[in-house]
């Protein structure tokens, strides 16, 4: 099926669309020359995937830069790398299509080791020659970045845990890392719960006890759910999981057994739990399941390999409606190819009318219009959760989406 797009909606969606793509193609490109100058500090360096089509480009561009006419018309002669950049605001700098990311990364690859981390205080230092432009990396006195900037708690935030900058800001999905959460059955049913809590309590906040039975698995931090409830594919009405509501997190005190009481009777002992954070207020019921490693790295935005055709499940929350900076769930998961970092295209399903300039008054089937984009940060086998990064329309569950 063909996109059809129209010259507003290209204005505004289609550059938002190039502008997300580019914060993977293109952002974190500048990232690998960084890391390769060595002015980073030493860092494990994790491999990230990268096409044979992307390598080849790469390969190609590198051999004679990228032409002036793809810089962006501001391009900086340098640019030294704040702490609260993120890989989009490199991106956007140097390259009028941002979303480019094989030739900003081909610019690079003399020098690139890892394409995928930038540090605070790196220089990129743009090079003309003739009609052809390439990035590199100033080389600085000791290897050591001269720029200090101090750092407050929210830039501080935005940093990965090896010091890199991230892809976009990690306030906006931060939370959801734990939060968003589906099953693949109701294995709910038979985790660990609470069976009491402190004082005899009804509902019990941050700080305070709660008693658990079950199998911990040698856990030790857990999550707290309820209520899990089916997705259901949109279209299809198949099960494809099941979403607990999220209340907050707990952490083992004390491990429980079996005792005696002063009969001599068999008791069980359950485990003692202190709640450590609350989205809602924890209560008798509540399912424990273990807090997961999260995966930062793994976040750098990119348009999927191949065609993707879906739809959203439905909105994260109570909500029926969203906007930008909300959380849907998606029909699409590991299994049919979805990675986080992807993002799509939010299309608008086009109305059917009729034309009332014609005295026959045919019906006419109005184009979708693409409005927005998402950006996938959680997969799972048949779902994925998305941030919706930009909405000039309200998004609902059905609400159709593609690659950019």
């Amino acid at each position: 099926m063909t996109r059809p797009t129209v010259p507003d909606v290209a204005h505004r969606a289609g550059g938002l669309v190039a502008a997300w793509r580019g914060f993977a193609r293109g952002a974190c490109a500048a990232a690998a020359a960084l890391a390769a100058a060595g002015a980073a500090p030493a860092l494990a360096e994790p491999n990230f995937p990268i096409t044979t089509q992307q390598r080849a480009t790469a390969q190609q561009v590198a051999q004679a830069g990228v032409p002036l006419s793809e810089l962006a018309p501001n391009a900086p002669d340098s640019h030294t790398v704040q702490r609260g950049d993120t890989l989009w605001d490199i991106s956007k700098l140097f390259l009028k299509s941002p979303w480019r990311w094989p030739e900003l990364w081909g610019m690079n690859l003399d020098q690139i080791r890892n394409p995928h981390l930038i540090f605070p205080g790196q220089v990129l230092v743009l090079v003309k020659t003739g009609d052809r432009a390439m990035l590199r990396v100033a080389q600085q006195a000791g290897g050591v970045p001269t720029n200090t900037v101090r750092l407050s708690p929210r830039v501080r935030s935005e940093l990965l845990d090896n010091g890199a900058i991230a892809s976009i800001p990690l306030h906006l999905i931060g939370p959801f890392l734990n939060e968003a959460v589906v099953f693949s059955d109701n294995e709910l049913a038979t985790a660990p719960r609470i069976v009491a809590t402190q004082e005899g309590r009804v509902m019990v906040s941050r700080g305070e006890t709660a008693y658990v039975r079950g199998d911990l698995g040698g856990a030790r931090d857990f999550r707290l759910f309820r209520e899990p409830r089916p997705l259901l594919d949109p279209t299809t009405r198949e099960l494809l999981g099941y979403e607990a509501r999220y209340v907050g997190t707990a952490e083992l005190v004390r491990p429980g057994g079996d005792a005696v009481d002063t009969a001599g009777k068999p008791v069980v002992v359950p485990s003692t739990f202190v709640v450590s954070s609350t989205r809602l207020e924890a209560g008798v019921g509540d399912r424990l399941s273990p807090v997961p490693q999260r995966d930062l790295a793994a976040f750098a935005p990119r348009a999927p390999g191949k065609p993707v055709d879906g739809r959203v499940v439905a909105v994260y929350g109570d909500g029926l409606i969203a906007g930008q900076n909300q959380i849907v769930s998606i029909n699409r998961g590991t299994a049919d190819g979805m990675e986080s970092g992807h993002v799509l295209a939010l299309w608008r399903a086009g109305r059917v009318d009729f034309d009332r300039t014609d005295a026959a008054r045919p019906v006419m089937q109005l184009p979708d219009e693409r409005h927005g984009l998402l950006f996938v940060f959680r997969t799972f086998e048949r779902v994925s959760y998305a941030l919706i990064v930009s909405a000039t329309e309200p998004v609902r569950s059905g609400d159709r989406f593609s690659q950019p």
